[in-house]
């Protein structure tokens, strides 16, 4: 795979998020893991597949975990409020979370990528970890974080009505099961 290195962070942020919430690490520790052994110049290693970023951007890498870790209680509450009642945060993919927490930070940080890049982006790295509608959700959340958080970019447009509504995605997932 020939990911472009904004993406590969992208992804290793989700990783080193995920990392950090399962092993009960400090977000510090986990950057400093990555960087060292998985970033960079690593003579003899893999490649993606193997959990080898080589090409990714570390100051973006580094930048979305601290923010998210930074401010994880105010991007919870943006997520919690984003979904449905009945799918509170515990009840998400420890996955899915780190993707929801990673495109919330980028969010947050006004001077990046333009949001609907980042929910783009975010997207295509939920095809990587799921197959089922998560991607959408994922559409969802960030479309609806970044109308509260970079409203100015979407001046002018019928804002959350037009996207996907979460709801629709987790009663409709629901429903199959």
């Amino acid at each position: 795979m020939n990911a472009r290195p904004r993406t590969l962070s992208r992804v290793a942020a989700v990783q080193a998020l995920y990392q950090a919430e399962q092993a009960e690490i400090s977000s510090e520790a986990v950057i400093d893991q990555f960087v060292r052994h998985r970033m960079g110049d690593l003579p003899d290693k893999g490649g993606l597949n193997d959990g080898q970023l080589r090409e990714a951007d570390v100051p973006l890498f580094t930048r979305i975990v601290r923010t998210a870790t930074l401010q994880q209680d105010v991007i919870d509450g943006m997520i919690a409020q984003a979904l449905p009642e009945s799918w509170p945060m515990t009840r998400l993919d420890p996955v899915l979370r780190g993707v929801f927490r990673a495109g919330g930070a980028e969010l947050w940080t006004a001077d990046g990528a333009p949001a609907k890049v980042i929910i783009n982006e975010y997207m295509n790295v939920a095809h990587g970890f799921f197959s089922g509608d998560e991607p959408r959700m994922v559409n969802g959340v960030l479309d609806r974080l970044a109308h509260l958080l970079r409203p100015a970019e979407f001046a002018g447009t019928s804002a959350v009505a037009a996207s996907v509504a979460p709801e629709a995605i987790i009663e409709e997932g629901a429903a199959e099961e």
